[in-house]
């Protein structure tokens, strides 16, 4: 059964090219949000197993997300992205649950890896 993922960032344009990305490589995009706020609720309406999740995010820090979503009873894979490579610690990282991938190394990553 093919990995379903969630999009939440706020650049529509960035959604497109990763919706085109993911589903070249086989996973399916069960929705897309545009900030915190949509994100949780798109979460919770699809329960998607995956979610790629921006950091800079206009209502807020995808970090704050995804470590809600780590606490979740199953929890979805989560893979943060950022424009800026150094966005974020690996502490943080360490405690949020997540991995993370610069947005300009997304085209290369093993996105089936991450996201499973």
């Amino acid at each position: 059964m093919p990995i379903r993922v969630l999009i939440v960032d706020d650049d529509a344009v960035f959604r497109a090219a990763a919706r085109r990305l993911l589903e070249a490589r086989g996973l399916v995009v069960a929705g897309e949000a545009g900030s915190l706020r949509d994100g949780r609720a798109r979460f919770a309406a699809l329960r998607p197993d995956a979610v790629l999740l921006d950091v800079g995010l206009p209502d807020g820090n995808g970090l704050h997300l995804a470590t809600e979503l780590a606490a979740e009873p199953d929890p979805p894979r989560v893979l943060l992205a950022s424009s800026d490579p150094g966005a974020i610690t690996r502490g943080l990282l360490a405690r949020s649950g997540a991995r993370f991938v610069p947005k300009a190394d997304l085209p290369a990553a093993d996105l089936s890896a991450l996201l499973t």
